[in-house]
């Protein structure tokens, strides 16, 4: 992989992203948030119907230390771990908010030597499906499975100030507002529907939350892959 075209969803034409700069409290926090698929950055970009851009770059890879979240660990409780580090997460239950401290403790990878990361995006959805998990509403089989479903596809995030060096600007197509917003709408629905379809179906073999504060399950237990 020497060099990779990128699509960044945004109301704006940004020909030039500057490092540093971007929520703190995004999934995989400060970064730019990018995709290979053009169509899934058009749906980024219209979070209403004013529509936006697809902003196109071409990233040279070369040189670049790349975690793939994906293809790095065996289970997604990494995953979640940034997320509970990064995202605000709103838990009432003392198994949940013990759950997130958990996570955080023996889960969460460090992050600061990579320059690019690779891995799933919270949308709304996506990001309810987490809190359900955390919250003991779903097994972490049901989790892993509901993280496929509306077709969600990956993010590749921009983290290191080398990163940003190595992106070129190609050009951009604008994405329409009327259509892609309701493709955007469309793809939450289809997840949130199958994933209520998911969640009615009682996983009573399936490892919970507290099953793993229960058994202190940590990152190498062969129960988690």
């Amino acid at each position: 992989m020497e060099q990779i075209t990128l699509w960044h969803g945004s109301q704006k034409i940004i020909e030039k992203p500057i490092f540093g700069k971007g929520k703190a409290y995004n999934d995989y926090g400060r970064g730019f948030y990018c995709t290979e698929h053009i169509s899934l950055a058009k749906e980024w970009a219209c979070a209403d119907r004013n529509g936006g851009y697809a902003n196109q770059y071409l990233l040279e890879c070369s040189g670049l230390k790349i975690l793939d979240l994906n293809q790095e660990f065996k289970t997604i409780l990494h995953w979640l771990a940034i997320l509970a580090d990064n995202r605000r997460f709103q838990v009432e239950t003392a198994v949940a908010k013990q759950g997130l401290s958990w996570l955080r403790k023996y889960y969460l990878p460090d992050l600061g030597s990579y320059d690019l990361i690779r891995g799933y995006r919270a949308d709304d959805s996506y990001f309810s499906f987490a809190r359900a998990f955390v919250g003991n509403a779903i097994s972490l089989g049901q989790l892993s499975e509901a993280m496929y479903l509306g077709e969600l596809g990956e993010q590749i995030v921009l983290k290191s100030e080398r990163a940003f060096q190595n992106l070129t600007f190609t050009g951009f197509e604008a994405a329409e507002g009327e259509l892609f917003y309701l493709k955007r709408m469309q793809r939450d629905e289809e997840a949130r529907a199958a994933y209520r379809m998911l969640a009615m179906k009682p996983d009573l073999d399936g490892i919970f939350m507290r099953d793993i504060l229960r058994e202190e399950m940590m990152p190498n237990d062969v129960r988690l892959q």
